[in-house]
């Protein structure tokens, strides 16, 4: 079945365009003979054919060599050569790139550059290009059929860090229109070197629970996306900078129960997250058993860093407890994560040998959005379930 028009829309859609980002002004001969303004459409940063190969294009007129590659997944960070013809744009086609989400990097005479007719997010630490090749199964983009909740952008103020702060919330469709209804809610963390947008712009978290509360497979929840960064300069970071877990429970999670309607008690809480978010999601939930029962690790282990302040693995030899508190422990992760595979696994066989109940999904992919929109896809129908 060819996508409808719709889903590609939000597939070409970013944090700054939600419609075409390769917008030209020109001037050309008005019918009085004088110049004037005129809208265009120019070339894409990237573009996808119908056999999904990817043709990247820069424009760069005066550069003596332009390259592109990918980071941190599937396309490889091997830059690849693009030639430049007589209008002063670079381009190459690349094939056989896996279906799905992949960053891009570009190379302006060995710098590191951003293309600005290609789709940005901010991944890596930096401002990032994107790319998407659509996969078979569209489950992650916007259907005009299907009534779309909304998603707000919050302030707070944070007595843990000393700074106003800025989450997103997601509210299902009829949020606004049904002010007796109360939701669960579920806490959702980024990844590494990402922000709080991360599971808008690259997770596209909002079209996945449109499409799954119109499909009646999971519960109609508010979703809360922090950053999960809380640093304090005054002293070098750790990979988990500063204290999130009581910035959440202290200062994020009153200001979510005062202003949106929650379902009261622990029971309607969950928390998960996607590799660094994983991890601190790992943190969170068994720091404070009980407190978040439905539990969401996504390409992450479970081996103890040095700056985490407590034992959880003595909670393992205590299953009864544990399975009464916790009601969903669920692990995702893609095939050819090696890592993730190669650490996670002894730990899932020590929860299997103990008698902690837990779940364990798995895709092909590597350690990319693609995996993670899969592994939030399932999660989200196995929450909230008695």
């Amino acid at each position: 079945m060819k996508p409808i028009e719709n889903a590609y829309t939000s597939l070409h859609s970013d944090g700054l365009f939600f419609d075409q980002v390769n917008l030209d002004m020109k001037l050309f001969p008005a019918p009085d003979g004088t110049l004037g303004p005129r809208h265009t459409l120019g070339r894409e940063g990237a573009s996808v054919d119908e056999a999904g190969n990817v043709t990247f294009c820069f424009f760069a007129p005066q550069a003596q060599s332009v390259a592109v590659s990918g980071f941190g997944g599937s396309f490889s960070s091997e830059p690849i050569p693009m030639t430049k013809d007589e209008e002063g744009y670079w381009t190459v086609q690349v094939c056989n790139l896996p279906k799905g989400f992949h960053y891009v990097t570009y190379y302006v005479d060995g710098c590191q550059v951003t293309n600005p007719r290609g789709l940005v997010a901010y991944g890596g630490h930096h401002v990032a290009n994107m790319v998407e090749i659509p996969e078979d199964d569209l489950f992650y983009t916007l259907q005009g059929h299907v009534p779309h909740g909304t998603l707000h952008m919050e302030h707070f103020p944070s007595a843990v860090t000393g700074k106003i702060r800025n989450c997103w919330v997601y509210t299902p469709y009829g949020y606004e229109s049904r002010p007796e209804k109360r939701y669960p809610v579920l806490y959702l963390q980024h990844g590494g070197g990402e922000t709080e947008t991360g599971w808008i712009w690259q997770g596209k978290a909002n079209y996945i629970l449109d499409n799954l509360i119109a499909q009646k497979q999971c519960e109609e929840m508010i979703v809360v996306m922090n950053c999960l960064y809380c640093v304090d300069w005054r002293t070098e970071q750790e990979f988990l900078t500063g204290d999130f877990d009581r910035m959440l429970l202290e200062d994020c999670m009153p200001f979510i129960r005062e202003k949106y309607r929650l379902l009261p008690g622990a029971e309607n809480q969950a928390m998960a997250g996607l590799s660094m978010g994983s991890y601190q999601t790992l943190m969170t939930t068994l720091k404070h058993l009980g407190e978040f029962p439905y539990i969401g690790i996504f390409s992450g282990a479970m081996v103890r860093r040095w700056y985490c302040d407590f034992d959880y693995y003595q909670l393992f030899d205590h299953p009864e407890d544990f399975n009464s508190k916790v009601k969903l422990f669920f692990f995702g992760y893609g095939e050819q994560e090696d890592r993730i595979v190669r650490d996670l696994c002894p730990d899932l066989d020590m929860l299997r040998a103990k008698g902690i109940r837990h779940q364990v999904y798995t895709c092909p992919g590597y350690h990319e959005w693609t995996v993670w929109r899969k592994c939030l896809r399932v999660f989200l129908q196995r929450l909230f379930k008695d």
